[in-house]
This record gives structure tokens, sequence and C-alpha cells, in this order.
């Protein structure tokens, strides 16, 4: 089997610098949902005094995680806000002392067995970093640790112009590696498998350094082929193994987790601090100076924008992470969130939006999908209403990676009627096993 993808311009234009921090903005606003799952529950009130580091939302039942304040300073007020994907949410705003003064119960966690370790990632906050926001405690904290062969690290970095994950590489690359000693430690892991593309050679060049004193550590060197990150697409091309639909990686023996995560947690064990600052590129055709910075979490798109130099014209499109798999924001007043690893800020010429002709049924989707999906006939049956061709047509599995619609000569938004079709599915499935239940009870 050979997975497919796609060429696109790398735009790296950052990977070369390295990270400066912005001046602290005069206010955070802070959600208590920036992962996936149940919404943290606010641990503050209007008016308290919080110092960096201290929790201000506590993890509310499993499939959650703690959120920490970035500034110290007042709390201002406790917003309701509509999220970039739609959602209200509790949001704590933070009226900065300019002092960033740190909690004074910040200390390295005490960490001597799997349990420990697991605690300790769980109450730093963190989440799949590479733009996930999969609480990472959860990730790590299996069951049964000999299904574990090997750890799989997603060093791809694989959409345009981002370059954070590069620059943890570059310039963190002892903390990669002591995250990965935890692991072997407490998790019993013996194979470590970092992927990354070939078009980052200054940190392959630092990883192998690092790797050379370990036995257990092996450097694949991937193609530059778009998306190569995609999880399913890394464990295969690293493990030759096929993650199954509706399976995990765990299932075929992976575990996978993002650089600049595994960094932050072998930082995180040295110094205790949670997370509350991201480091985030800055670039697009509508930026004057694109650079990467590190901003408290929290800190608003118009301040990062502003602190970092401002822009050249009045932009088009801002956009969370990278162009092919990223979330367009509504405002620039939307905040740094943890798993924020790009803000893309496009001129009108960048960004406009192409003209739309009918299909000319030249396969080109299909051809470049990674899982062979087929677009135009999803398509089809979403414009049918037919839930059970989409299921048949395997709909669920698409990660909205964006080569359908990039590849589509007649510019048609096949990626984003892949999320409609998927969501109607998930609908139709919902409303059709209430059905069976409800027979099942009157029978």
């Amino acid at each position: 089997m050979r997975l497919h993808g796609i060429r696109i311009p790398h735009k790296k234009n950052t990977a070369g610098m390295e990270p400066v921090r912005i001046p602290v903005p005069g206010t955070v606003s802070i959600p208590m949902s920036m992962h996936i799952g149940k919404p943290a529950k606010v641990t503050v009130k209007k008016g308290d005094t919080v110092k960096v580091g201290q929790l201000i939302g506590e993890a509310d039942g499993f499939m959650s995680s703690n959120i920490h304040a970035s500034v110290s300073g007042r709390v201002q007020k406790i917003d309701e806000t509509v999220s970039s994907d739609g959602r209200k949410i509790s949001s704590v705003v933070i009226e900065s002392d300019g002092k960033q003064e740190l909690c004074e119960n910040i200390k390295p966690p005490e960490v001597k067995d799997f349990e420990s370790f697991i605690k300790a990632v769980r109450d730093s906050g963190v989440v799949g970093l590479g733009g996930a926001g999969f609480p990472s405690f959860i990730k790590l904290g299996i069951n049964d640790l000999s299904k574990i062969d090997a750890v799989v690290i997603n060093a791809a970095e694989c959409e345009p112009y981002i370059t954070s994950d590069t620059r943890t590489m570059i310039d963190k690359t002892g903390y990669i590696f002591k995250g990965i000693d935890a692991i072997r430690k407490y998790m019993k892991v013996r194979r470590f498998i970092i992927g990354i593309e070939s078009n980052k050679p200054e940190a392959v060049k630092e990883l192998v350094k690092y790797a050379d004193d370990t036995e257990d550590v092996e450097i694949k060197v991937l193609p530059s082929i778009y998306p190569q990150g995609g999880e399913k697409v890394l464990v295969f091309n690293t493990m030759k193994r096929i993650i199954p639909r509706k399976r995990l990686p765990i299932d075929v023996g992976a575990v996978v987790i993002n650089v600049t995560t595994l960094a932050f947690i072998g930082e995180y064990l040295e110094t205790g601090r949670p997370l509350v600052d991201k480091c985030v590129t800055l670039d697009g055709s509508a930026v004057k100076e694109p650079k990467n910075v590190i901003v408290p979490i929290g800190t608003s798109v118009y301040d990062l924008v502003a602190g970092a130099g401002g822009l050249n014209c009045h932009p088009k499109k801002v956009i969370y992470g990278g162009p092919m798999m990223g979330i367009a924001v509504p405002s620039p007043y939307e905040p740094v969130l943890k798993n924020t690893n790009a803000i893309i800020v496009m001129d009108p010429k960048e960004s406009g939006q192409p003209k739309t002709t009918p299909c000319i049924g030249c396969g080109a989707c299909t051809n470049h999908c990674p899982f062979r999906l087929d677009p135009k006939a999803i398509s089809r049956a979403y414009k049918l209403d037919d839930c059970e061709m989409l299921a048949k047509l395997c709909v669920d599995i698409c990660m909205e990676c964006g080569c359908c619609s990039y590849v589509c000569p007649a510019n048609r938004p096949l990626v984003q009627t892949n999320k409609l079709a998927k969501k109607k599915l998930k609908e139709y499935l919902s409303e059709r096993n209430k059905v069976r239940e409800g027979k099942n009870k009157s029978d």
C-alpha cells in the first residue's frame, strides 16, 4: 500500500528565526475550552489577584484539561465568548499588572512511577500542541503498557509557513530528549521514532546529535509530501502499519505525540512551570515582519500582530494554523490558544476566492487523497442526502487535510463538503441508533 498526498510550497520563511518575546499585553482572555473534551471549571472570580501559573480552570471530568493564568494581575471578568467553531464558552479575562510574577507553588513535580508521571502531565495542562488539542495525560495514560511497540514523535510540521515546531527542535532539543527519557523510564517504552520531513536540515542535524547517544531513538527523515504529519499517514510511513477504520494508533502498537508537546513535558518535569505561553509563527502576505514569537496564552491576535511589527496592508483573512487545515479567525480579538502554532495573515490577493466551475471528472481528488477516498462521489451523495452511501464511501475517515480541494482544477470546495457530509452522517447514525434502541426497549 502507498499513501498518497501532494507537493505544496513550503514557505518556511521563519525557520531560521529564533523566537522573540513580544511585550506582555494589557489583558488576556483565556478560554476554558482549549482542548478536546469538557471545558474546565472556572476556579477564580472577578476581582481576584492571580499570578503566572496559577490554576484558574480545573479539569472537569475525565476528558478535560487544567488551565493556568498566563499573566499576573487582576481578574477583570468571567466572560462568555463564542469560539472560532461557534461554541459558547467561559473565558477568564485578566488585566495584566506587567510584573509577570510566578505563582509561589510552582516547583518541579515529584515523579517516581507511571501513576505520578501521568498525574504530572495532567497537572501541567498540556494538550496536543500540534493542533489537535487532545489532553496528553489521556493519550499517555494507557492501561496496558505492553501494547506499545513504539512512540512515534510527530516532527513533520508539513503545513506551509509554520515553523514553531522546527524552532522547538533546534532550540529545545534537550527537552525533547528529557521527555523521551521520562517516557522510557515510566512507560517502559523501548523504541522511539522521530518522523521529520526532509525540508528541515538544521532540525535533523540537532536531533541526530542527541540521538547518537541513544540506542532506541530513530530519526526517520521522510519526503516532504503533504499531509506527512497526519497521524495515520505518519504511523504508516514510520512503522509500515495501517490504522484500521474506527481504530486508534495504540491498536497497532503506536503512541503518537507532537514534538513540541514532548519537549514541554520534558521542560515541565524540570521546572514545574505549567503551559502558560506558546511559540507562534506569524507569517503571511499581509505581515510586515514574519517571525516566531512567544506570547502568553490568551493574547489576542490583534495584540500579537501589533507587538510583532504590524501589517503592511489591510488583511483579507486571518488563520489559526496553516493554510491547508487552519481555521479562519472571525475576529482580530480572538485569543491565542494552547494549540495555536501559527497565525497566518493574508492580503486580498493571496486569499481571494477562486471561481468554481463544474466537475470534469478528472479524478485528481481521489488520486491525491491520502486514503483514496472519492470526494466527487461524496459530494454527490451529500447533495442527494444519501447517508447510507456516505457511510459506504467512508467519509468518516476523511482527515480534512484539503488535498482534494488543492488539486481540483474546477476549484470545487471538496473538503468543506466532506466536513458537512461527516456531520450529516454522524447525525444520521445517532438518530438511527436512537430508533433502534427505542425499538429494542419496546420489544
